[in-house]
């Protein structure tokens, strides 16, 4: 079932979903909250609670809406809160001004102040509390959906589809499940926390036991002996490519590109997974292959998760195969139709060999005359049903995923199923280390020394923060207030913002004007983490440091040092300064991601969770790495008993 046919959402409606990578009812349907917040009335008098307080409360008075900055907005009140005059004030909820009416009774979330009696909120509610208690899911939204919005589109979708469950029935029985159609209703509007705890266990075990499945699949299919899998590949024309390239490749690139060819050129298909830190040159290896392929008479498809990335791979292989025949080409959503058109006839007559693209390259429309190799970068952003359906587009591709996110090899072959695993860790000659440093908030003038020394000598710098608009309930900076102090301290450059809120259009602008050296420093959330590629930048520094893990540091970092000019990397944070110390003392991947893998603790079930090597969405590989062991085990006996 399509999005256009569940009622009440409307051509304007799926276009914002798509935004937000919500493509299909299924993928509505478990678009699952990214924390819950769990919501219990508190008593006022009760101190224990002044910094987390919650209550029901009547408005006394209109709104007063005052604007300040740029695009900072307050709105005050007056409430009776159990029987208390009390003043409340939120921060950038102008949209509020209209639904908070005297005699209206409301829910307040925030800070209370019992010397001044005020509350400075982090969200209201326009209704009471049910019962006193609620626990009420956060979604990921963009401008244009509420959180009502998508709660009316996920129940209307639930309503409307027939789900049937992925977990086998004696597993279901095995560990007491209950019903997918079940857990799903409840993640989606959860009453109590046991049935919540018990929704997400049956959840997140789906999750894992799907892709294992999945994964396992692909195994088998790729275990597969066929002579027609061989591709006559000429080693001369390969051999001839390399030398021409304008560095020389180093020695793991020329390991891995051996390993890769050998592949090829056997009667099993390829199934690997390349992983290389941060700047390592994985893409040149994929265009090795793609090459290799070419000169069997074999097509290849790239696909990268932002367009901005693809078109970067893009305009960097159309500059190294200048000299060839090989014909490449670009594939985004944001293409004229013509322009698609154009490039479906060529793609289907065999006039294009090399296919680079955003998701667009999985659409109905994309067909091939012979397509040999599926290469998929940074695959972690996609999920396995992406993957899938771009590998089905041809009878038996090879395929190569790649990823800057060094996994531990013990993990790595747990999550990708026994895929072959190949590594880069030689950085390329002239690349220099990122030097990194730790640094308290008062040591900042030296940051903003090493930023002006950057800035003067024509190079960017990129300004990291965890959040996007100010929070009473926190000290933790936001990109605006960054936005404002740095254009204060740096008044003859350009500054500018760049955030997940913003719609993929003004992301797109942003990033390129920065690549362009429009833009002198960017102030960004972690949306940089992958597809973005300036070279200019030599200075990337991170507030609040400690609220990062650090392999998630370790690709921030990773932004910097592109070039031969000496980089700098500055950690802001006055916290858990033992564990960011490791990242002063180390440039290895790998042996970060180990660190990481040790150091990062449980996550809250009612939190934040935390980022993974691997974008599920509920599950964390970390966290949940003996479930997903399990998880594999099962998925192993069951094809034991189903294919036997």
């Amino acid at each position: 079932m399509k999005l256009e046919d569940l009622s009440k959402i409307g051509t304007k409606s799926v276009k914002l979903l798509n935004n937000l990578g919500i493509y299909s009812v299924d993928d509505l349907i478990r678009n699952y909250p990214y924390r819950f917040d769990v919501l219990k009335k508190r008593d006022i008098n009760d101190n224990r609670f002044y910094d987390n307080f919650v209550s029901d409360g009547v408005v006394l008075s209109d709104p007063v809406l005052s604007f300040f900055r740029k695009k900072m907005n307050r709105l005050t009140f007056r409430c009776n809160v159990q029987n208390k005059l009390v003043k409340v004030t939120i921060f950038n909820r102008a949209f509020l001004k209209n639904s908070i009416i005297p005699g209206k009774t409301i829910t307040i979330i925030g800070k209370y102040n019992p010397k001044t009696e005020t509350i400075t909120a982090s969200n209201i509610i326009l209704r009471d509390l049910l019962n006193g208690f609620e626990i009420i899911p956060i979604y990921h939204l963009c401008k244009g959906i509420s959180t009502k919005q998508m709660s009316n589109y996920i129940n209307t979708a639930l309503l409307s589809s027939k789900i049937k469950n992925n977990i086998p029935d004696e597993l279901i029985n095995k560990y007491d499940f209950i019903s997918e159609d079940e857990a799903l209703k409840i993640i989606h509007n959860p009453k109590d926390e046991i049935s919540l705890k018990k929704a997400l266990k049956t959840l997140k075990y789906e999750e894992l036991f799907t892709y294992m499945k999945n994964v396992r699949l692909l195994k088998q299919k790729n275990e597969e002996h066929n002579p027609l899998y061989i591709k006559k590949i000429d080693d001369e024309k390969i051999e001839s490519f390399i030398k021409s390239l304008p560095f020389e490749l180093t020695l793991d690139q020329k390991s891995v590109i051996t390993q890769m060819l050998q592949d090829l050129k056997s009667d099993t298909k390829m199934n690997r997974l390349l992983q290389g830190d941060v700047g390592s040159g994985k893409t040149v290896v994929a265009f090795v292959l793609a090459y290799a392929c070419y000169t069997a008479n074999y097509q290849s498809a790239l696909m990268a998760p932002t367009e901005i990335l693809a078109v970067q791979h893009y305009e960097n292989a159309l500059r190294l195969f200048k000299d060839t025949d090989f014909k490449i080409a670009l594939l985004t959503g944001k293409m004229k139709a013509k322009e698609k058109k154009e490039i479906y006839e060529k793609l289907i007559n065999g006039e294009i060999n090399f296919l680079i693209g955003t998701h667009a390259l999985i659409s109905d429309d994309v067909s091939w005359d012979n397509l040999g190799l599926v290469i998929t970068d940074e695959q972690h952003r996609f999920g396995v049903n992406q993957r899938l359906r771009l590998k089905n587009k041809s009878v038996s591709p090879d395929v190569l995923m790649m990823s800057a996110t060094p996994i531990p090899r013990t993990y790595a072959l747990t999550i990708y199923g026994d895929t072959d695993v190949s590594s880069i860790k030689n950085l390329p000659k002239g690349r220099k280390k990122v030097i990194t440093y730790v640094k308290k908030t008062s040591e900042l003038k030296s940051v903003l020394e090493g930023i002006y020394n950057a800035l003067k000598n024509g190079n960017q710098a990129y300004v990291i923060s965890a959040m996007i608009e100010e929070n009473e309930d926190t000290d933790y900076t936001n990109v605006y207030d960054l936005k404002h102090k740095f254009e204060l301290a740096f008044k003859n450059y350009s500054v500018e913002i760049l955030h997940g809120k913003m719609t993929p259009e003004e992301k797109d602008k942003i990033m390129n004007d920065y690549i362009n050296k429009k833009i002198n420093i960017l102030i960004s959330t972690t949306v940089i983490e992958v597809g973005i590629d300036a070279p200019n930048a030599t200075v990337m520094v991170i507030f609040d440091a400690d609220r990062f893990g650090l392999s998630t540091l370790h690709q921030l970092r990773g932004r910097v040092g592109r070039n031969n000019i000496q980089s700098y990397c500055y950690l802001i944070s006055d916290k858990d300064k033992e564990r960011l110390r490791i990242m002063e003392e180390e440039n290895d991947g790998y042996k970060i991601s180990e660190a990481d893998f040790k150091l990062r603790g449980q996550g809250d079930l009612f939190g934040n969770r935390q980022s993974g090597a691997l974008s599920f969405k509920l599950s964390d590989v970390r966290r949940d790495y003996d479930l997903l062991v399990k998880v594999r085990d099962d998925v192993n006996c069951y094809f034991k008993k189903e294919f036997q």
